[in-house]
């Protein structure tokens, strides 16, 4: 038995829809047959299950979401587990997705959902000046730190960070905040959310071409999804700014930059989820959540932003679903041209390496809103390289154009809606009878498994639902689209890409919620510590300072040896400090076997003064250990 089972799964009956099991037996049987549900059963039960999504995503909200105790007001918990697993925090990026999901929802009609978005504006202008093991506002590098807790204080456990992602899909969600303010008279306000905005534009500017941990938190390098979402940021943070009576230079300088960094994860077949050196063949769920991340209802179908209907996206979306139509029991015996079970990447090992439920739900998004740019354009375009896609669903399909005025083209969409659909009605049957959509499914039994009422599961199902929804329509659906990010007018990469950067400046967004007096200005203070270590053994600096971790070993800053020689053996930690202070400090070693020697001596130090940096030398900190000597 499923050990989530087993220990009581939250949240009522584990059996699956009791009226999918009788009206079509087992999923294995009807995928064989590649059959698919009647639409407007699918559709009947889409509505149903979106609103129970809905309400997942609030009942994580803080502070009166019912699964969200402690939850400051406008924080998402990313899911209400706290054992096995514990993700009973919030990540810049789920909240980010989701938020720009709720945004969307509002802008359609659900104004009770504004309340909940001015908490975020409020939250996240908080949480920015949160000084933290990335850092701080003051230098920028804070930003990129990846999760805290749901009362908006730091995390100082060990994790994959930085993560470059997070600003920027915020930046995205609270632009299309603002644009709805604009248009409706809201001036004051926008203004004020976009001293939140300003903030993470100026982060992607400056940090997009260092390295990153990708959405998952494993792979350390450059991300696909990130180099993606943060083109998209910079190219609609520079129309808002102007909208607003501002200028965002890094915006115009650095987003062409990344678009000619974006063109080289294509590898001919598909796109590379990282430049990384993992031993993964890079094909992974990163990539279609790109797509659907970036996706402009008024774009073309174009390669180079990776649109859902590019030949390139196409192309990229049936390697990865094909990918796992072996590796997973549950999708033993499916036809080799229907849906199946999708995962974060076929090489994955977190919890035995399972299907996903966003994941899955990605496969389909994607399909719908490709769907709904082809009967914008009024035509499909088969290529040599979109040909394996249309064949797998249409195996007579041949290059070329095929307008909207004929009867293929009918045929061609209802190929791809089908084929959507049966993605949905796959990840409906593993949805328990109480809605629940959990962060996976057993890729033997399709259980539900890992954290519970997952938040960006629950947000994935709405995204699904309103891109279908909008994909049905037999004429234009630009009324049910999301506004358009400006892909049109950013969709040329330049011949040669140059590694730059624009330094921007950082401030608390004190008219969006910052608290007064926050933000203050911080120095980056290289320490370096000559102190030879034996393999097993790491150095961590403990101290009297919330950076430090107020002495406590359990939240110590691990120190970097990647500069250790024999002939140089150095440790060193870069830290943001408080300007014009004094901290008192202690080196600490972990040994191999789990026990912890004190240097003995307690070190001090004053920060200097507001615009040191370690650059000039003055900012640097050269001591020498003087506890006990590794024993071998």
């Amino acid at each position: 038995m499923d050990t989530q089972w087993s220990n009581g799964y939250p949240g009522g009956d584990r059996m699956l829809h009791d009226k999918y099991k009788k009206n079509y037996g087992s999923l294995s049987a009807w995928a064989a047959s590649a059959a698919v549900f009647f639409p407007h059963d699918l559709t009947t039960y889409i509505a149903s299950e979106e609103s129970i999504a809905l309400q997942g995503v609030l009942d994580n909200l803080g502070p009166d979401g019912e699964l969200a105790p402690g939850a400051a007001a406008g924080v998402l918990v990313a899911s209400p587990s706290t054992d096995n697993p514990n993700y009973y925090y919030t990540w810049t990026r789920d909240s980010a997705l989701t938020f720009k999901m709720l945004v969307d929802e509002f802008i359609f009609g659900n104004t009770a959902l504004r309340e909940h978005i001015q908490d975020y504006v409020k939250a996240q202008a908080i949480i920015q000046t949160v000084s933290n093991p990335s850092g701080s506002l003051w230098s920028g590098t804070g930003l990129g730190e990846p999760k805290f807790y749901v009362n908006e204080t730091r995390f100082d456990g060990s994790w994959g960070r930085p993560q470059r992602d997070g600003p920027a899909l915020r930046a995205t969600a609270l632009i299309a905040y603002v644009r709805w303010l604009l248009d409706n008279g809201y001036e004051s306000e926008a203004d004020n959310v976009w001293e939140v905005i300003r903030n993470d534009l100026n982060y992607v500017a400056q940090f997009w071409n260092q390295s990153t941990f990708d959405l998952w938190e494993e792979t350390y390098g450059s991300s696909f999804f990130t180099t993606a979402v943060q083109h998209r940021a910079l190219v609609e943070g520079s129309a808002i700014a102007s909208q607003l009576g501002y200028s965002c230079a890094g915006c115009d300088s650095q987003a062409p930059e990344i678009l000619c960094f974006l063109q080289y994860y294509w590898n001919g077949k598909y796109a590379l989820a990282n430049f990384a050196d993992n031993g993964r063949s890079g094909i992974d769920a990163n990539t279609v959540l790109a797509s659907i991340a970036t996706f402009d209802y008024d774009a073309g179908c174009d390669d180079s932003t990776f649109q859902p209907c590019s030949e390139r996206a196409l192309a990229n979306l049936k390697v990865y679903v094909d990918a796992f139509r072996s590796i997973y029991p549950i999708n033993s015996g499916i036809n080799s041209s229907a849906p199946v079970a999708t995962g974060r990447y076929p090489e994955d090992v977190y919890y035995d390496g399972n299907p996903w439920y966003l994941t899955t739900l990605a496969v389909a998004e994607q399909l719908y809103d490709a769907v709904a740019q082809w009967k914008n354009h009024e035509y499909i375009q088969i290529t040599n390289v979109s040909l394996p896609f249309w064949k797998q669903l249409l195996p007579n399909s041949t290059v070329g154009q095929i307008s909207s005025s004929s009867t293929k083209f009918d045929s061609s969409i209802s190929a791809v809606m089908d084929y959507a659909d049966g993605f949905v009605s796959l990840v409906d049957h593993y949805i328990p009878s109480n809605g629940s959509i959990s962060e996976q499914f057993n890729k033997t039994t399709g259980n539900p498994t890992s954290a519970y009422d997952l938040t960006w599961s629950f947000a994935s199902y709405i995204t699904m639902s309103s891109r279908r929804q909008a994909a049905l329509l037999s004429s234009s659906a630009a009324s049910a689209e999301p506004a358009s990010w400006g892909s049109s007018s950013a969709n040329t990469p330049s011949s040669t890409c140059d590694s730059t950067s624009y330094v921007g400046n950082y401030t608390a967004a004190y008219g969006a919620g910052a608290p007064p007096g926050s933000g203050g200005c911080t120095v980056t203070v290289l320490f370096n510590d000559a102190a030879e270590t034996v393999y097993g053994e790491n150095l961590y600096m403990t101290g009297n300072t919330t950076e430090l971790g107020n002495w406590l070993l359990s939240d110590a800053v691990g120190g970097s040896a990647d500069k250790y020689t024999t002939s140089s053996p150095l440790w060193y930690w870069v830290l943001d400090l408080p300007a014009s202070t004094g901290i008192k400090y202690q080196i600490v070693r972990e040994e191999s076997n789990g026990t912890w020697t004190y240097e003995g001596v307690n070190r001090t130090y004053t920060v200097p003064v507001c615009g040191t940096t370690a650059e000039t030398g003055t900012a640097q900190v050269y001591i020498t250990w003087t506890g006990t000597e590794p024993s071998s």
